[in-house]
């Protein structure tokens, strides 16, 4: 069971990084997509609990866009801080005017109630027919909401478009470059495969625009998702509208640069994909599933049955060096492992030769060591996020939202 369950999804995986490989070749060869004369008004929301650290440098960069600077408004949500972001957030709005940035302070009673109830507070006071989103840690580059927006327009039955981030802090630590290396491989270049195979994509957390008038009809942000762009993905493919990745939008984003942090951030990834995918598995065999039925199959087996599998792998594998147990398969697994680890490395090494800088021997070891050592990591919190999940339930206690917290 393990031995299948195991290579089902790298097969899978290895299809969508072989499919994702050909859409950025394809997508790489064309040219940018252009803008109507007269575009139209965005709202960009950036939502920030205690992010004095990160938001003054964000803020710039969200206001330094090569988007028309009379089309589109900036506003951040200070939700519920404690420390100096209000104060710093004025002096910007002295410089650039109430017009330009928007500043939102909540409190306890209002706010402080995770990312999705700070985004619905923005967009009450959102003026753009079209609404893009940021963390607050992020620096795009000046041509992507440009991008976004222009690619949005293209095509009445996009709902919303989605870009790439990259890791700004990728050489300060082992673990954020382990991050880096997932980030190229596993979470855009799946995207990319996604779109060229099922037409789906995952709407991220950050970097992506979408049509209000689509927001409004789906009643805003889900407050009882951690994973809100997970959950807001699957209800705006239930309605019958498409999400598309453009990779020439990007942004650099701040990853966690120790084991704890990184340990909590995913934590909450895991226990939000459960929510969505606890909440829509009913659909998996009706016809309005239809749409989302790959991505929850693909939730699913992530989440539960490699999750299983992998354990299982393991405590045979402890028991085996033990000499407790003893497993027939022995000398084929072995000979499967080896072949595993070559098809993980080879993959995930050809995903990142499509950025530049990346091509380097020491990712190639990395990637090895990722193989070793990450993966079982990721396992430590699958699990771990699967266990907190249940307790919450069996509970009836409200996930709360974890800060990641930010580095100068």
């Amino acid at each position: 069971m393990a031995i299948i369950a195991i290579w089902a999804t790298l097969i899978v995986n290895l299809i969508l990084t072989v499919a994702g490989f050909l859409e950025y070749l394809r997508e790489s060869a064309k040219a940018e997509p252009k803008l109507p004369e007269d575009p139209p008004f965005v709202s960009v929301m950036v939502p920030a609990h205690n992010e004095g650290i990160v938001i003054i440098k964000t803020g710039l960069s969200l206001l330094s866009f090569d988007y028309p600077q009379d089309r589109y408004e900036l506003i951040v949500i200070n939700d519920n801080s404690s420390d100096n972001s209000a104060e710093l957030l004025r002096n910007v709005q002295k410089e650039f005017g109430e017009d330009r940035l928007k500043v939102i302070n909540t409190d306890a009673v209002t706010g402080g109630k995770g990312k999705s109830n700070a985004l619905n507070i923005g967009l009450k006071h959102a003026k753009g027919s079209i609404i893009s989103v940021y963390d607050a840690d992020n620096t795009p580059e000046k041509g992507a909401l440009r991008i976004l927006v222009a690619e949005l327009l293209e095509n009445d039955r996009l709902a919303a478009v989605i870009g790439k981030f990259r890791t700004r802090n990728k050489e300060a630590t082992i673990l954020t470059r382990f991050i880096n290396i997932e980030n190229l491989s596993f979470q855009w270049m799946a995207q990319a495969g996604r779109q060229r195979l099922f037409k789906l994509c995952t709407i991220p957390g950050t970097n992506y625009v979408i049509r209000r008038n689509i927001l409004e009809k789906i009643g805003g942000w889900d407050v009882k998702a951690l994973a809100e762009d997970t959950e807001i993905s699957f209800r705006v493919y239930r309605m019958g509208y498409r999400i598309k990745f453009q990779p020439k939008a990007v942004t650099w984003e701040q990853e966690p640069q120790t084991l704890d942090v990184w340990f909590h951030q995913r934590t909450r990834w895991v226990k939000g994909n459960i929510y969505v995918v606890v909440k829509n598995a009913k659909l998996l065999f009706k016809r309005e599933g239809r749409p989302i039925r790959f991505d929850l199959l693909y939730f699913l087996s992530t989440y539960f049955l490699l999750m299983t599998a992998l354990i299982l792998s393991d405590v045979v594998f402890v028991l085996s060096v033990a000499g407790v147990a003893h497993s027939d398969l022995q000398g084929f697994s072995n000979w499967l492992w080896l072949f595993g680890i070559l098809m993980f490395v080879i993959s995930t090494f050809v995903t990142i030769t499509t950025e530049r800088g990346e091509i380097r021997f020491s990712n190639l070891l990395l990637i090895i060591f990722m193989y070793i050592v990450y993966s079982q990591m990721w396992l430590a919190v699958a699990a771990y996020g699967m266990v907190g999940y249940i307790r919450e339930q069996i509970f009836h206690k409200q996930a709360k939202w974890y800060k990641t917290k930010r580095y100068k």
